[in-house]
């Protein structure tokens, strides 16, 4: 694999450690500067010489050179850690292995870093322990050299040893920097992957050094499953990772490494929540977004913080703490730098969704957001405690933000009842298109039953004492209501006292009742066909309804048909024990226009409930029909047969039943006739 060294680094890298070694020294350690250049060009004429001379390469790499240089730079190591024993602290004499570690170093890495060579790091494990081993090793000279006062057997070796040393940082921070490039591309190229539909969360590895406990929740799918949304590392990637950020941070090249590792890391996430659908949008943008728009840019909103409790945040904790087992510290500071940005700007956007205008559309998605928050939290109880705090902190801060909207949503339906007060009547006392949507509402509000319960519980814990519950009157034994079920019983009292003062405006107080079953019997059916309001409102309370349902139908028979059973009663008829004929007729003429009038007025009327529609039909007819065959079969004899007959007995029990059938059809034909 070609590397392409990165702009400047090797310069940062000087510099950086320029600076390690002048704060280490006092002003009498520091070195000669003429005597310093002439020894490093020296020395530059004899690395380019050795790096022509092949066969002295190979006679270095060699095993058992190797091995010996090792041992004898082992001991001079052990002897530094002694000097000062003897009352001196100055190095006196750097054994030949020193500078043959430092040509083996540099060697190494021009064969690591020329196309010349097919050694590449990573393609040779023993090779690349060899690296490493001599890594460690020329770390530890150039920090210990540079703990001592300069003298003129250590400037030559210092000088040596740094320059190998920031050579080899630059190639394993080039390196490193390109194991996480590669990972990056895989993520992205893999659209089709099934990975990416995988939902699952990781435990925490085992063999990590968490020294602050930091886990995440356990997936109920198999280990299979889970080792999947790891972000795409292959072990022996993370393997080779890990080797290189424990050498860069023991030879005090900390900075670097975690720079590399969160800017590559910080862009690749980015990169995936692109993939995802999801860009940044301004506070501005999201006030100025219409409606419509803003709902797409929630779903994506909501797809992607599920992604990121799911499976992101799980498995880029658990390659952090991988890459860095040995290095607790770093791998929370890393990990939590990383989410802590992500999180503030996914929060960020629940902020400002909570400033937009109110309106009752939006509170079913600001519920979706409201539990996508809810929990994500248990998620974020999983990170490092050194962002934890402020994270949930942030997230019950929006959480609540948006509970709050959603308290003042649901009060604004209160509003949008008592400011419904049009004067215009619902044609043919149809259910009324307030009671629709109340009640459509309502359905679809008690679908999140619980979620709304936690959100009036904490936002709104006074509602039970401050608004009266009227349907606990007179029940004891009831239970005590939720706040939640109070306020949507605040809501039906309001939608009820409006579909009364509507039934008003309708000059018919037959129509009036039909108007208020026709609306009654649709909240009922929504009560029944909603097991969140019927547990939030009681089975007493549901009772309740069906009873004035009932009398709304009784107050109905009474209002239309009581005075036609009167043209059917046999009381008046009889004049000096005989049946009065002229009163007869008129007793049939009333009926016949009383009938006529009813059937062309109430054919109008429009109840679209079937079940209400027969039961009312049948109602009528059990009452009508027995009446009228009685009077009829009883008097019909006194009219002559032929024209007077059929004068006045206009229609058979069996017209009158089919007429019956007509009734609150809506049918228009009639619509002229009727009266409001």
């Amino acid at each position: 694999m070609e590397k392409n060294p990165p702009p400047d680094k090797s310069d940062s890298f000087s510099k950086n450690f320029n600076r390690r070694i002048a704060n280490l020294g006092s002003p009498r350690r520091t070195l000669d500067a003429a005597a310093a250049a002439a020894d490093a060009k020296s020395d530059s004429e004899k690395l380019a010489a050795d790096k022509d001379d092949d066969a002295f390469i190979e006679e270095l790499l060699s095993e058992s050179d190797t091995l010996l240089i090792f041992e004898e730079v082992d001991r001079f190591l052990e002897t530094l850690s002694n000097v000062g024993d003897d009352g001196s602290n100055v190095v006196h004499e750097i054994p030949s292995s020193v500078h043959s570690l430092s040509k083996m170093v540099d060697s190494m890495i021009s064969r690591y870093s020329s196309n010349k060579y097919p050694a590449k790091l990573g393609k040779d494990p023993d090779r690349d322990s060899y690296f490493f081993e001599a890594l460690g090793r020329i770390a530890k000279i150039a920090i210990k050299l540079s703990e001592f006062p300069t003298s003129a057997a250590s400037i030559p070796s210092l000088n040596r040893t740094t320059t190998a040393l920031q050579r080899a940082m630059s190639l394993l921070d080039e390196e490193f920097s390109a194991l996480l490039k590669e990972c990056k591309h895989r993520e992205f190229d893999s659209k089709s992957d099934k990975k990416a539909s995988k939902q699952s969360s990781f435990k925490t590895m085992s063999e990590s050094t968490d020294q602050q406990n930091s886990t995440f929740p356990e997936s109920s799918e198999p280990d299979s499953a889970r080792e999947e949304t790891f972000p795409s590392f292959s072990q022996e990637t993370v393997s080779n990772m890990k080797r290189i950020a424990g050498t860069m941070i023991s030879a005090g090249y900390e900075k670097e490494c975690c720079m590399s590792y969160s800017f590559l890391r910080q862009s690749s996430f980015k990169g995936i929540l692109n993939q995802l659908g999801y860009e940044s949008i301004s506070i501005d943008e999201i006030q100025k977004m219409q409606w419509e728009t803003l709902q797409m840019e929630i779903d994506k909103w909501i797809a992607v913080v599920k992604k990121c409790s799911e499976s992101l945040f799980p498995g880029e904790w658990k390659l952090c703490d991988s890459v860095f087992t040995d290095h607790p510290f770093i791998s929370h500071t890393l990990f939590s730098n990383l989410t802590r940005a992500v999180v503030i700007k996914l929060l960020n956007f629940a902020n400002a969704v909570v400033l937009t205008k109110r309106s009752a559309e939006k509170m079913f998605k600001l519920l979706d957001m409201y539990e996508t928050i809810r929990d994500l939290i248990p998620t974020i109880n999983g990170f490092p405690e050194n962002c934890r705090t402020e994270l949930i902190s942030e997230a019950e801060g929006a959480k609540n933000g948006i509970g709050e909207a959603i308290v003042g949503i649901f009060y604004d339906l209160e509003n949008s009842i008592k400011s419904d007060n049009a004067k215009i009547p619902v044609p043919g006392g149809a259910v009324h298109p307030l009671t629709r949507y109340i009640m459509n509402y309502l359905k679809y509000a008690c679908e999140y039953k619980e979620t709304l319960e936690q959100v009036f519980q904490f936002l709104d814990p006074k509602v039970e004492d401050d608004r009266p519950a009227r349907m606990d009157e007179n029940d004891d034994a009831s239970p005590r209501k939720s706040q939640l079920a109070i306020q949507i019983a605040m809501v039906m009292e309001l939608l009820d006292a409006n579909l009364t003062m509507r039934s008003k405006l309708y000059r018919d107080p037959s129509l009036r009742y039909i108007f208020l079953m026709n609306n009654g019997r649709y909240i009922v059916q929504k009560i029944k066909g909603s097991c969140g309001i019927t547990e939030l409102m009681g089975d007493r309370w549901c009772r309740k309804r069906s009873t004035n349902l009932r009398q709304y139908h009784k107050n109905y028979q009474r209002e239309t048909w009581s005075k036609v059973l009167q043209c059917l009663s046999h009381e008046g008829l009889l004049v000096n024990g005989k049946v009065s004929k002229p009163i007869l007729k008129e007793r049939f003429k009333s009926f016949n226009a009383m009938f006529d009038e009813i059937h062309k007025t109430q054919s109008s009327w429009v109840v679209s409930d079937e079940q209400l529609q027969s039961e009312l039909r049948i109602s009528v007819s059990a009452v009508m029909i027995p009446a009228y065959r009685s009077f009829v079969g009883r008097f019909k004899q006194h009219f002559d047969p032929g024209r007077q007959s059929e004068k006045y007995i206009k229609y058979q029990p069996e017209d009158i039943e089919g007429l019956i059938d007509d009734l609150f059809d809506g049918n228009t034909a009639s619509m002229g006739r009727r009266r409001m």
